[in-house]
């Protein structure tokens, strides 16, 4: 579920003060300066881990100049600073204090540029006319472009799906049970196992949360999406259903028999995955696709290759699917200034950038240097560590004219299975945007299950306590979020 931000009213005054107005001016997009004259066309460009100075952003942008320039599109790239610390919130200084690049990088933080002040360009016409960025883009990308034509994120799905070493796999009888048919029962006795046959301190672990559980188990449960709908046809937030209430009670007994880490509310992403690394935890969950294949370069680099990944399919019940999909925005992406005088040349670096010359730039670097060709084959240097996608991280329309060298794929088997994993098993959520009004209520709301669904699970109260829970969310704002959800989703 997406949320709305409002920053204080007197920095929206600064705001509205700054850039209220679409029309761009001197302040607003310095690049503007170029458009006439006959040199390259300067575009301002903001995004995150972009550093000018960074030798490899150097040779980016330089690699995306030479590219274009050859294309007949002759254009130069600006690399806008943001001060060190939290990226949005400095991002978000800095649109406010007047400095609105021409292609901007969100990480959060966008609806009120986008929707309150208006300063961000509806994308849809410019998708329309690609070829690159249209082939580039998933369904659940368009589904989100519709809803909210502002952010453009060119990557796989950010969600999880959960891993296994396969020689810990392998020496389980449940394991091939829970690969050919994941019940919640077949599910449990294979963690139990798991654990036991590899002296695990617990079969699974989290970053804080219970989310990287409902990967598995959530639509088991019945918790199919973010708002269910009862039989009387009314929708109900499915954190309050009988349905969370029942999973509840399972990840309670999974925390009381110590198949769940009992530190798992203040892990972290590095502490989790250190322990998994470990041998601690058995199984965890990461971002299918790229995130995956790091898992499983650290996994085999500290335990051998038989200790590569294996995904994991969710769990079969009332429904089966990972974590539904939010289509109601992207929560990240680049944006271009609704201010710039240069919007044609802002779109065509993203259309370029999903082009196969622009992706092999982005994904894989500068031939020579992250990567060879030997053999006809790519392959892929030490170098390649320190490079990551800036642009498009997604492989949906990645097909080099070269394969790569068997020693250096782009991505692991495991990676890659776990991007056709999550593509088979994917379903649409029905969130939606939260109206600024009800944005604060929403918050306390949240607040509220998360502090209940932790107090069950660790033990501290039950699902006797269910009905007390839901009287009190409902009081914190539920009822109010409730009655806007029944009026919006159709």
């Amino acid at each position: 579920m997406k949320k709305v931000l409002l920053t204080s009213v007197a920095a929206l005054m600064m705001l509205t003060t700054a850039c209220g107005t679409n029309k761009p001016t001197e302040t607003t997009s310095p690049a503007a300066t170029n458009a006439a004259s006959t040199g390259p066309v300067t575009l301002n460009i903001v995004a995150k881990d972009f550093p000018a100075d960074d030798p490899n952003a150097q040779k980016l942008v330089k690699g995306i100049e030479e590219g274009m320039k050859a294309e007949g599109k002759n254009i130069k790239l600006n690399i806008v600073p943001v001060q060190s610390g939290t990226y949005s919130e400095k991002l978000g200084l800095l649109l406010q204090s007047g400095n609105i690049p021409d292609l901007i990088y969100f990480q959060g933080g966008d609806y009120q540029f986008a929707v309150t002040q208006k300063i961000l360009t509806d994308l849809t016409p410019y998708i329309e006319k690609s070829t690159n960025v249209k082939a580039s883009m998933s369904d659940f990308n368009k589904e989100r472009m519709k809803n909210y034509p502002y952010l453009l994120w060119l990557s796989p799905i950010n969600s999880a799906v959960p891993v296994v070493r396969q020689d810990w796999l392998d020496k389980t009888a449940s394991g091939k049970e829970v690969l050919a048919n994941p019940t919640i029962d077949n599910y449990y006795n294979f963690l139990k196992e798991v654990k036991e046959k590899n002296n695990a301190k617990f079969a699974y672990t989290t970053a804080g949360n219970l989310d990287e559980l409902d990967v598995i188990f959530g639509q088991a449960f019945g918790v199919t999406s973010t708002w269910l709908k009862g039989a009387d046809g009314k929708y109900v937030y499915s954190r309050t259903s009988a349905a969370e209430k029942e999973k509840l009670a399972f990840y309670a007994k999974l925390y009381k028999e110590g198949l769940l880490d009992p530190e798992y509310l203040t892990k972290k992403y590095d502490t989790k995955e250190k322990a998994f690394y470990d041998g601690q935890a058995a199984v965890v969950a990461g971002t299918q696709g790229k995130v995956i294949d790091i898992y499983n370069t650290k996994m085999t680099g500290q335990n051998g290759a038989n200790a590569k990944l294996t995904p994991l399919p969710p769990a079969t019940g009332k429904a089966q699917g990972y974590t539904p999909v939010d289509i109601s925005k992207e929560s990240r992406g680049f944006a271009i200034s609704a201010a710039s005088k240069n919007k044609d040349a802002a779109f065509s670096v993203l259309e370029y950038m999903a082009s196969q010359k622009g992706q092999m730039l982005d994904k894989l670097g500068v031939e020579g240097q992250e990567y060879t060709i030997v053999d006809n084959k790519i392959k892929l240097t030490d170098k390649f560590a320190s490079w990551f996608p800036h642009f498009v991280e997604t492989t949906l329309n990645f097909k080099p004219d070269k394969a790569f060298d068997p020693s250096t794929p782009y991505l692991s088997a495991p990676a890659m299975k776990s991007l056709e994993m999550f593509a088979s098993k994917a379903t649409k959520d029905n969130a939606f945007i939260m109206p600024a009004d009800l944005a604060a209520k929403w918050d306390a709301s949240l607040a509220l299950y998360k502090g209940f669904a932790a107090d069950v699970v660790t033990g501290k109260k039950t699902v006797a306590d269910f009905d007390k829970f839901v009287e009190q969310w409902n009081a914190a704002g539920g009822k109010e979020v409730t009655e806007y959800a029944n009026k919006t989703i159709k």
